[in-house]
């Protein structure tokens, strides 16, 4: 499994309301979601992004609520893959759940900038940034967690 795309850059303490704003949360429907993703701190995310593009986070990516509307808008808008410093532990475990690849890997949050072309490769963990020539390394899926992400989610990586 691969992600290719241009990087969305955001900082330490990224919280899901500021991923999702509360104010939607009356909507589980992943359109709804995505047309407001990063909408509090980046008014022209959803304008911007495309399909496989990835986002960079500092450390303590998804910290707050523990809904799960956080990682689904992300996944929801087209983005392929989130690499961060760190990321809170429930919203870790939320965007495996929904299928949504996430990767911790301080290099690249440290090197990675907005714009950049990178890809990532999820069974060893090398994310390649075409735009710079450099590459990082993160520690690769397990497996069982590829399993998730390529069945789209658990409960359908469960129903196979």
């Amino acid at each position: 499994m691969q992600a290719n795309g241009t990087v969305f850059v955001y900082g330490d303490n990224v919280d899901t309301d500021v991923i999702i704003p509360a104010r939607y949360l009356n909507s589980s429907d992943p359109k709804d979601l995505a047309a407001h993703c990063m909408e509090d701190i980046d008014a022209s995310f959803t304008k911007k992004v495309h399909p496989g593009d990835i986002i960079i986070g500092g450390s303590n990516f998804g910290c707050g609520s523990s809904r799960e509307h956080a990682p689904l808008a992300i996944k929801s808008s087209g983005v392929s893959c989130v690499i961060a410093r760190s990321f809170a532990r429930i919203f870790y475990r939320n965007s495996i759940n929904i299928g949504l690849a996430i990767l911790e890997c301080p290099q690249a949050a440290e090197k990675i900038r907005q714009g950049d072309q990178i890809s990532v490769d999820f069974d060893t963990g090398v994310i390649a940034n075409k735009t710079r020539n450099e590459t990082y390394q993160a520690e690769p899926f397990p497996e069982f967690i590829r399993n998730i992400i390529h069945a789209d989610g658990l409960l359908n990586s469960l129903s196979k």
